[in-house]
């Protein structure tokens, strides 16, 4: 199936599901930044999911370019799907498709689809530094962008790693973006030691205790939701 095919059965998978009444509501929860069809997270999955697992081993440049052409659209559901079809064929992509990703994330940004778009990436990483160590170096590089979301994503990009955390990169992130007072990223920060607390509370506690002052309280808090 290509692009403009796939397209095109997401936007009749949609159609009918719509509903004014949802739509309303759903605007005012993005402040009025996007239009809605007002189509609910387990409809829309339900009614796209099976398009998007029919899609067989797709090439990199066939996610990509869907993705974009679903971005293109005015509604805000179909960036929602163009994140889980990126998600769920997240396997396909390599290191070499970051740059894209985060380019997407740069538009129509807002913490909803940055945060769906941060988790492809981190999968996409992870899976990279299973052969090559230096493959977060696309996220420190994010880490100094301009952009406060792709500091966001770089910030967010370890989460459920578990194990397999750059505990020295998850700190010294922290540490970095500490000083800034976007809230975004200092909900992302605690949203990262949280996170990671639950794999390491100590460690988290020990860094949070070794921070005081120069951590947003609402860092601290995040991070110390559920250790204490």
């Amino acid at each position: 199936m290509n692009q403009h095919d796939f397209c095109d059965a997401v936007e009749a998978a949609l159609a009918t599901l719509g509903s004014a009444e949802r739509r309303a509501p759903m605007q005012a929860y993005m402040k009025q930044r996007f239009a809605f069809l007002g189509v609910q997270t387990p409809q829309r999955r339900a009614a796209t999911m099976p398009l998007i697992r029919a899609i067989r081993a797709p090439e990199p440049a066939w996610l990509l370019d869907t993705a974009t052409a679903l971005w293109q659209r005015t509604e805000r559901e179909y960036q929602y799907v163009a994140v889980d079809l990126l998600a769920r064929h997240h396997g396909q992509l390599r290191l070499a498709d970051v740059p894209a990703l985060l380019t997407l994330a740069r538009d129509k940004s807002w913490w909803d689809s940055v945060d769906g778009l941060a988790g492809v990436i981190g999968d996409v990483v992870r899976a990279a530094r299973s052969d090559d160590l230096r493959a977060q170096r696309v996220m420190d590089a994010a880490l100094e962008h301009a952009d406060f979301w792709l500091r966001r994503i770089a910030m967010l990009h370890q989460l459920g790693w578990r194990a397999d955390t750059d505990v020295e990169r998850l700190f010294g992130y922290a540490r970095q973006l500490a000083p800034e007072a976007e809230f975004f990223i200092r909900k992302a920060i605690g949203w990262a030691l949280r996170d990671f607390a639950r794999h390491d509370p100590a460690a988290v506690r020990g860094f949070v205790a070794q921070m005081g002052e120069a951590l947003s309280p609402l860092s601290r808090r995040e991070a110390m939701k559920h250790i204490g």
